[in-house]
């Protein structure tokens, strides 16, 4: 079988991160692309080779990426790629949409004014991608929003816990016409959420990501 994965340049590791961590990055980024598909089988050994590095780091990945549903682990049996169904992609929908509520919260009394002013650009071309009806543009657009509003909270930890789910949550919900459906025929709630986000209405933004999303 030939190698899936482009070996990990050590000399390109930045200050901070871990070879865990770049091996985790580059498992999950290929499962994403479909590089690793729904299914497919992984030896640590052969990931190894691949990514030229040594097995710990890659069992390391593996664990974390099993943790939040990419990978299924069989001690004994198998290592392989989940595959998403409806039951894991709802649950991640509701996991996302209080964790969106929970980081527009802390971003509205956090973020500086510079930060601000750009999750409002943002926000105007996810209503933008309301309006049109176009759901794969909305969700990459609700997805660049949720990244600015997560670093804008300045919160060390729950930074850290968007970034280690952040895999699993595109995985299981890119495609998945259901976790905003509903939202678009709610346009003004993203109208309503970019006027909350503007006044730094922690309480309003956050019940309104969750009324998008039909939990409220």
């Amino acid at each position: 079988m030939p190698p899936h994965l482009p070996p990990i340049d050590h000399r390109d590791l930045t200050s901070g991160v871990s070879l865990s961590d770049e091996v985790y990055a580059r498992v999950g980024a290929a499962i994403l692309d479909g590089t690793l598909a729904p299914g497919e089988r992984l030896r640590d050994v052969d990931l190894a080779i691949q990514l030229g590095v040594s097995r710990t780091p890659v069992r390391e990945a593996l664990q974390r990426l099993e943790r939040f549903g990419l990978v299924e682990i069989a001690v004994g049996r198998y290592t392989r790629v989940s595959v998403p169904d409806d039951r894991l992609r709802r649950e991640t929908g509701i996991f996302t949409a209080y964790l969106m509520g929970n980081a527009v919260r802390l971003a509205s009394s956090a973020a500086t004014e510079d930060e601000l002013a750009t999750i409002l650009q943002v926000a105007d071309a996810v209503t933008d991608s309301a309006r049109r009806g176009d759901i794969p543009l909305l969700f990459a657009r609700c997805t660049e929003m949720f990244q600015l509003v997560t670093r804008a909270t300045h919160n060390a930890v729950f930074i850290g816990v968007v970034r280690e789910a952040a895999l699993s949550i595109e995985r299981n919900l890119r495609g998945w016409d259901p976790f905003l459906a509903t939202a678009l025929e709610r346009v003004d709630l993203f109208e309503r959420l970019r006027t909350q986000l503007h006044d730094r209405d922690g309480d309003g933004a956050e019940t309104s990501v969750r009324e998008l999303h039909g939990l409220v």
